[in-house]
């Protein structure tokens, strides 16, 4: 029997890996291929230009040769800067993106004082800044471009006392404004969600994506008929990897513990 067509999943490094586990409790019948485009990161330090073009040719790998059904942009900052031109590549592909939890936070704020916490070019992106004129007018906001969080997670320092340090230096300010919602706005930071409870306590909470994004896909793959039929296996994972190594499968099976099949990303 083929195998049926996967989901596709992209992201600069394993911080996507935050979004597919959500979408895989959400769509356990579904197999997935995940491009860590590690080599390359990370993108919050690139051009627009080049995060373009990076995005562009992964696509172009997981729809031209992988086949995937879809692809979803797990990546805030790869969303707030390609995600329009590839849905123009891309017209009839379901594509879907990543975006800070702006809109939650503000209405489950009761301060209506909310901090965003995200990369730089995230923060500084027109997306973002739309989000935030659409859904944060009742809210104080504060907005902080984290540089060095997302290669903590990279590289399997989630408690390191430099991780720490780091967290202290960009969270503690919101913690004295006051405020009661943290968004990651990032999708590397779930995994540092430990140590930013210990940080912030129990009177801030935490949002970030992966549940609405995989809601979200499963609502898109049924409108279209694309999704696998629930009597069908468990699906399969696998892996393409840009500047593959021992130490990068390491951190990924430490996120995602039933990663097993690796392949070195050649586009």
């Amino acid at each position: 029997m083929p195998a049926l067509p996967s989901i596709g999943f992209f992201d600069s490094g394993w911080g996507g890996l935050s979004i597919m586990k959500a979408a895989r409790h959400e769509l356990p019948q579904e197999n997935f291929c995940y491009v860590a485009d590690c080599g390359n990161a990370p993108y919050g330090d690139r051009t627009h230009e080049f995060i373009v073009n990076r995005a562009v040719k992964i696509t172009d790998f997981l729809l031209r040769e992988q086949h995937v059904k879809a692809v979803v942009i797990s990546c805030n900052t790869a969303t707030a800067e390609a995600a329009e031109v590839l849905r123009a590549r891309y017209p009839e592909a379901v594509i879907v993106g990543v975006e800070p939890a702006v809109k939650p936070a503000c209405e489950l704020s009761k301060t209506k004082k909310i901090g965003v916490i995200a990369t730089t070019r995230t923060i500084n992106s027109k997306r973002y800044r739309d989000l935030l004129t659409r859904y944060a007018a009742q809210c104080r906001v504060f907005s902080q471009g984290c540089p060095g969080l997302m290669e903590c997670v990279e590289s399997g320092q989630f408690h390191s006392p430099y991780t720490v340090s780091l967290l202290k230096k960009y969270l503690q300010p919101m913690k004295a404004q006051g405020i009661d919602a943290l968004v990651l706005g990032c999708t590397h930071y779930p995994f540092l969600s430990e140590a930013i409870e210990e940080l912030m306590g129990p009177e801030v909470m935490l949002l970030e994506p992966g549940a609405a994004v995989a809601r979200h896909l499963k609502g898109c793959l049924k409108d279209k008929g694309l999704l696998n039929p629930q009597e069908s296996p468990d699906g399969r994972d696998s892996f393409y990897v840009s500047g593959l190594s021992a130490q990068k499968t390491l951190v990924a099976q430490r996120l995602y513990s039933s990663a097993r099949c690796f392949f070195e990303l050649t586009v």
